[in-house]
Formats: structure tokens, C-alpha cells, sequence
């Protein structure tokens, strides 16, 4: 697998509520702008999504793909990896929120490897590309409501 892009940002919520609003899959097409359609396979015995599919369209970039979602025990994280995918052949990727009642840092870590050669600085830039849009987007929506 490639390196890792990472990136953060700062939310005016505290952490459960950050999680909350990332938790909630089905709710992704109306704020993560390339999301088309989110289906959660299988959840675990807390409620929470451990096999979801997504469907996605970024312009040149369409993809349907399936990740498997690796909660972290504090609540505070939340880690994945591709199961299948037409387009990528890896994905891992984490959220990882540190904060109190008033604001919370969410650091996203994506590395996506696809079935089509990219030269590894235009991957980082298109990683990077899809970190700054879903962090922005998780921000407008916890901020927002």
C-alpha cells in the first residue's frame, strides 16, 4: 500500500457528537458531496456498521466499493479497509477525534491504491482532494445540524 495523506480540521462539537454525525452512513449522500448511495451490509452487535457499500461519483471518478469498519474502543476513532472495489484495488483510511465539550480536531488518513496506474504525487493530490471535501463536508454538517 501507498503512503498516507493526512489532514484536520477543527469542529465546534464535542467528540460524540463528530462520531455521531460520521456513524451515520445512510446520511452521507446529503452532505459528502460525491456519495451517491450508502448501504450498511452488516452491523455489529453495538449498532454500529462494520460492512458498508458505497457508490460514488467525483467527475472522472466514479466507484461502487465496499469497506469493513473497525471501531475504536474509546469512541473516539474509527479505521477502514477496502473489501472490494471496481476501481481501487486498497483503501485504508481512519478518523481519529481528539477534543472536549466545546471542539473537536477530526484527523482524516487516506491511502487509496486503484487497478489503473496514477503517478504516486497525482494519488497524494486526489487523496488529498477527497480528505479536504469530507472534512469540510463532516464540519458544515455537525456545525450545522
Amino acid at each position: 500500500m501507498a503512503d498516507a495523506t493526512t489532514s484536520s480540521i477543527s469542529i465546534a462539537a464535542d467528540p460524540q457528537r463528530v462520531m455521531a454525525v460520521i456513524a451515520d452512513f445512510e446520511a452521507y449522500p446529503k452532505w459528502a458531496e460525491q456519495m451517491k448511495t450508502v448501504e450498511i451490509l452488516d452491523e455489529g452487535a453495538d449498532g454500529r456498521a462494520r460492512r458498508v457499500r458505497f457508490s460514488m461519483d467525483a467527475g472522472p471518478i466514479k466507484d461502487s466499493y465496499t469497506l469493513d469498519y473497525d471501531w475504536g474502543p474509546d469512541g473516539n476513532s474509527v479505521s477502514w479497509n477496502l473489501v472490494k472495489g471496481q476501481m481501487q484495488k486498497a483503501q485504508n483510511g481512519s478518523y481519529v477525534l481528539e477534543g472536549d465539550a466545546a471542539s473537536t480536531t477530526v484527523t482524516y488518513t487516506l491511502a487509496v491504491d486503484l487497478t489503473i496506474p496514477m503517478i504516486g504525487m497525482l494519488r497524494r493530490k486526489a487523496e488529498k482532494v477527497i480528505i479536504d471535501t469530507a472534512l469540510k463536508g463532516l464540519k458544515r454538517r455537525v456545525e450545522q445540524g
